[in-house]
């Protein structure tokens, strides 16, 4: 497909959440700048993956999309004629929806572009708004289904770039905290996750504890992390191995990259830190289930996918319907062996 690089000047960009599907979506807006260097990127984003974009080179202007606001018929007929207009003012010639789903549909549409385009499996009729575009990753990693979005655009992708900007501030202020438990960087230390958005995709709190405690036992101090929703479960490990340290809910995003970033490697689910690990480039031991390593693994080389051997695995349940607990089948000792490898 022959595009002039000069056909587009105004580029929208539209993924909303959550943290992980962003990232995900970071080596489009890269690819599209190395493509047209002179177009102008704007990403309509929801508040809680905001400052993923902050300080990205590849993107020009940042629209934060307040779902709340539009949850409601009276909020929908109030609040949708200004957004329109707001989207509208930027001319774009050309709309990505790389969410897929009603709403990125509606916004999609009311950026009053002619020309939008979508990826491969978009639902909830967005595929009636938006074009999807089915490239030769169709059936593989999601990253890839999205750059083929932006190869159908021209653009040359050689390698996925995932540009996380974190400012000497929010280093200075991740160093602070991290420093607070007496861990002065470089430190040794590894990154355990052990909250996810499903139930299913949670490995047993007791088994993160083993973990943590066999870490200690090699000299390698053990660092919760999660959202204010997995208190309970870094409380537990916590109490369980003294030495870890609980950071849950203590950190700002791009704080919560440099703790990562200065990790030897991170443990945890299919979840926005994993995927936010490997932006940042530090070893993964990811812990597999009812999705699917081959869409949403960590992506790249360098990192390790341990599944159930249940014939059920990668069933997308929220809830096991057999009432199982998922990941209890993968054992400690094969996180262990797997970690091997970073403190030899």
């Amino acid at each position: 497909m022959a595009i002039s690089p000069t056909q587009f000047k105004n580029i929208l960009i539209v993924k909303l959440s959550a943290i992980g599907d962003v990232i995900h979506a970071l080596p489009v807006a890269d690819a599209l700048k190395q493509q047209y260097p002179q177009a102008r990127i704007t990403w309509v984003v929801e508040k809680p993956a905001y400052d993923l974009l902050t300080n990205n080179p590849d993107i020009d202007e940042i629209i934060i999309f307040d779902k709340h606001k539009f949850k409601s018929l009276a909020g929908l007929l109030k609040y949708s004629p200004q957004f329109s207009k707001l989207l509208r003012a930027h001319h774009f010639n050309l709309a990505l929806d790389l969410q897929g789903l009603f709403k990125s549909a509606a916004i999609t549409a009311l950026s009053g572009t002619d020309k939008k385009l979508g990826y491969c499996n978009m639902r909830e009729l967005s595929q009636w708004v938006s074009t999807p575009i089915c490239g030769a990753n169709s059936q593989g990693h999601i990253v890839e289904r999205y750059l083929d979005v932006a190869r159908f655009l021209g653009c040359s992708v050689i390698e996925a770039v995932f540009p996380i900007t974190i400012t000497n501030a929010e280093a200075q202020s991740a160093c602070r905290i991290l420093s607070s438990y007496e861990l002065e960087l470089p430190a040794n230390y590894a990154v355990l996750a052990p909250g996810t958005n499903w139930p299913s995709k949670c490995w047993p709190p007791e088994k993160f504890a083993q973990l943590a405690a066999m870490l200690a036992a090699k000299g390698i101090r053990s660092v919760i992390i999660g959202g204010a929703g997995d208190e309970a479960l870094a409380v537990e490990i916590k109490n369980r191995c003294s030495s870890a340290v609980n950071l849950t809910g203590k950190t700002k995003l791009k704080e919560l990259a440099y703790v990562i970033k200065n990790a030897r490697f991170f443990v945890g689910g299919d979840t926005g830190p994993m995927h936010l690990a490997v932006a940042v480039q530090t070893p993964v031991i990811a812990l597999f289930g009812p999705t699917d390593p081959l869409r949403n693994g960590p992506y790249g080389n360098g990192h390790t996918v341990l599944t159930i051997q249940d014939n059920c695995k990668g069933c997308w349940k929220r809830q096991c319907p057999k009432g199982k607990t998922c990941l209890d089948g993968i054992k400690v000792s094969q996180v262990t062996t797997a970690a091997q490898q970073f403190w030899n």
